[in-house]
């Protein structure tokens, strides 16, 4: 592993230690690969994932963010469908920027609240 990747696993953790998810509040992780972007709402107390969303069936010829902005709105819409409003968002150790931002704005302009 590069030391990039080292500090982004210790920051998870380092993270992970104050948040966890409920089944009427779960977690909102985000993964971030170099070409796709992953969410999934997890319920930490059962160990159950509740909602998954991923780019992978995105095919459009848009940018990296437009991407995450409409994986964000995809998962605000599966939440509503499962009634879950509120969520603890977990960004897994990347930094608040970039896409990372953007889907969280989307998924806040969808209706969660976090």
């Amino acid at each position: 592993m590069t030391t990039k990747e080292l500090r982004r696993i210790k920051i998870k953790h380092r993270v992970r230690k104050h948040i966890s998810g409920t089944a009427e509040c779960p977690r909102l992780t985000v993964f971030r690969s170099n070409k796709q972007i992953y969410a999934q709402m997890i319920d930490d107390l059962k160990g159950t994932t509740l909602a998954s969303v991923s780019s992978l069936g995105i095919t459009d010829k848009i940018t990296k963010k437009e991407v995450a902005s409409k994986v964000g709105e995809l998962i605000a819409e599966k939440s509503k469908a499962i009634g879950v409003q509120t969520v603890v968002f977990d960004r897994n150790g990347y930094l608040y920027h970039g896409r990372v931002k953007e889907l969280a704005e989307a998924a806040r302009k969808g209706g969660l609240k976090f």
